[in-house]
């Protein structure tokens, strides 16, 4: 072998071998949450919805730049309370086309509804899940959606040198619920909805 080439494979055998030596910063531990006021951290929360578009193929489209808080108390889980703003033209989907239409009236009307709100009313906790139910605004409706949620991990950003902590959660809704039934039933009224939520500790 080539020096060059024994250069290169000693160099990706000394990466490979410190890389698994880490370990990652975020573990599933409820142990790792110190409690406080968590942002929502806008680059790392999602909320992704799926339809079954005409019976052919599943439909899915992502919202982002979430803002918003989370009081939780570890000793206290059950009184958390979660508060998240949602921006509708944040919504992402296959084709700008199909972006516009969606935002349109006959969907979101982004212009006379700019933005989703879901605000906690009640937060029950088993170990490391969670049923949180809340009132969901969406369209100019508010109905009560539950969420089950999961803790994802819990730490210290070594970035940032701040505690963070993530959770997963799913919910189904009805779009006809929310004033949003076009295309029902050719396009699904029943909507999955897939989240992950990503919080920072604040000061």
């Amino acid at each position: 072998m080539k020096p060059v080439r024994l250069l290169a494979a000693a160099l990706l055998i000394g990466f490979t071998a410190g890389a698994s030596a880490q370990e990652m910063p975020g573990k599933e531990d409820v142990a790792r949450i110190t409690g406080g006021t968590y942002a929502v951290d806008p680059d790392h929360s999602q909320v992704v919805w799926t339809v079954d578009h005409m019976g052919f193929s599943p439909l899915t489209g992502i919202f982002g730049v979430a803002s918003g808080t989370l009081v939780l108390d570890p000793k206290k889980p059950g009184e958390a309370k979660l508060d998240i703003t949602i921006p509708i033209s944040s919504l992402r989907v296959t084709s700008d086309g199909f972006a516009k239409h969606l935002a349109g009236p006959e969907f979101f009307d982004a212009e006379k509804f700019p933005t989703a709100t879901f605000k906690s009313t009640k937060v029950t906790v088993n170990d490391d899940d969670a049923t949180i139910e809340g009132d969901l605004t969406l369209h100019g409706v508010t109905k009560r959606v539950t969420l089950d949620a999961e803790l994802f991990g819990a730490g210290v950003n070594p970035m940032s040198k701040v505690e963070n902590i993530g959770f997963t959660a799913s919910a189904d809704i009805k779009r006809s619920d929310f004033g949003m039934g076009y295309a029902v039933p050719v396009v699904s009224d029943e909507v999955e909805l897939d989240i992950v939520g990503a919080f920072t500790k604040q000061p």
